[in-house]
């Protein structure tokens, strides 16, 4: 008669996999081990409630884009109200350097005369 390795020597012993310690074989160890799964179980169990609550994630996500877009608007408002006052800056910028070289105005204005002017003859012609 053959017999299977470890059938007639007792309960088995058990078995240990990665991440899982011994046992424990205290009672009060025992009562706080399954306390503690119960507390995990119970995480995992509202945060897969969490993910099937699509009213409540679809609410989440309206509320994200909403103060997204109150703070792409503020930023909007504040970059319009700079908006005068860095044109100001630039009309005085621009000024002090015609006045301090007109060169780069007079050939600008003086191209854009040529072209209108060609631009007129060749409509006339």
């Amino acid at each position: 008669m053959t017999t299977t390795p470890g059938a007639s020597d007792g309960p088995a012993p058990p078995r240990t996999g990665p991440g899982q310690s011994k046992p424990p074989t205290d009672v009060d160890e025992l009562r706080a081990d399954i306390a503690h799964t119960r507390a995990e179980l119970g995480e995992t169990v509202q945060a897969l409630a969490a993910k099937v609550d699509v009213k409540a994630r679809l609410q989440e996500t309206t509320d994200e884009a909403r103060a997204r877009l109150q703070t792409a608007a503020e930023e909007a408002r504040m970059a319009a109200a700079e908006a005068p006052e860095r044109a100001q800056q630039l009309v005085s910028r621009t000024g002090r350097a015609v006045r301090r070289n007109p060169t780069p105005l007079v050939v600008v204005a003086g191209t854009a005369a040529l072209i209108v002017l060609f631009l007129r003859w060749r409509r006339s012609r």
